[in-house]
């Protein structure tokens, strides 16, 4: 990592530490801050803001932690729920998952993917908790979703006919084979139309049909994400399913830029390096507060 890289990583640390002093400040006395509609507001914006500038640099597990927790708020925002010790501690579990990744991205060894994905699985047991209690809390009359209670099953029968044509020549004919397994897929959530699923097996069929990706490239990202994307739509965690940046660059680029443009690849920390290339100090310290701004009034 270059000079610049390591520069708007640090503002991005410097920022989300900033923020999560915000959420341990609310958290620590959750039953006052439930009384206080702008401090819990504060308190979902700052795991946003958080969300967002790791999603920009490439930090797929910061992201999804603190998306997971975004989540959390939204759902005290918008019901009348009276905090408990509980609800505090289940909180707190997940705002630790989140300091302990920010905490390793800022060592000296930094953080890897490998160990923020083992983070991100282990302290999946305590968001699963969590997310269960607030639907307690919230005693909401509503219908759960029905699903078919095959889904897993199915999708996984699917995906391993994928894995076999994957196998195969890669010719027109297999690819429009794999892009109807594809449909296949996305016709598994029957009239519910989950929209995060829909989504991310559109960008697997994209992936797919661009000749361009081989293979022995597509054929271990889109069968792990579908495989995951599965898996939470069975538990149901589908907010938390969304295509990585790998799969979101394999499905293709934006084109055809004119004069004065530049290319930003959908990967993040491509993206971020497109930045550092196109402009100077000064213009990054102007984009990053842009960036957050945005960010926060999202």
């Amino acid at each position: 990592m270059d000079e610049r890289q390591q520069q708007i990583m640090m503002y991005f640390i410097e920022e989300a530490r900033e923020h999560l002093d915000t959420l341990e400040k609310g958290l620590l006395d959750l039953e006052e801050t439930m009384q206080d509609p702008e401090t819990l507001q504060e308190l979902f914006r700052a795991a946003h803001s958080v969300k967002g500038g790791a999603a920009m640099l490439g930090f797929s597990s910061i992201q999804k932690t603190s998306h997971r927790l975004e989540d959390a708020f939204k759902i005290l925002k918008e019901n009348p729920i009276e905090a408990n010790q509980k609800l505090e501690t289940l909180f707190l579990k997940g705002f630790n998952t989140l300091r302990d990744l920010l905490d390793r991205l800022a060592s000296p060894s930094g953080l890897s993917d490998e160990d923020g994905n083992r983070i991100v699985k282990e302290s999946d047991p305590d968001f699963i908790a969590l997310e269960k209690y607030l639907k307690e809390l919230v005693g909401s009359s509503e219908e759960e979703e029905e699903f078919d209670p095959v889904f897993g099953e199915k999708a996984v029968k699917i995906l391993r006919e994928m894995l076999q044509v994957f196998k195969q020549s890669a010719n027109d004919a297999n690819r429009k084979k794999l892009m109807a397994l594809c449909d296949n897929l996305a016709e598994l959530d029957g009239e519910n139309k989950i929209e995060s699923w829909q989504k991310i097996v559109q960008a697997a069929s994209q992936a797919i049909a661009n000749p361009e990706n081989l293979y022995p490239t597509l054929a271990p990202a889109i069968i792990k994400e579908l495989k995951m994307a599965s898996d939470l739509v069975v538990s149901g965690q589908t907010s938390a399913i969304g295509p990585s940046p790998v799969l979101v660059q394999l499905a293709g680029p934006a084109k055809g830029l004119g004069e004065n443009q530049i290319a930003i690849d959908l990967e993040p920390k491509a993206a971020a390096e497109a930045l550092l290339g196109a402009f100077n100090k000064k213009q990054l310290v102007t984009i990053v507060k842009l960036l957050a701004e945005a960010v926060k009034s999202m």
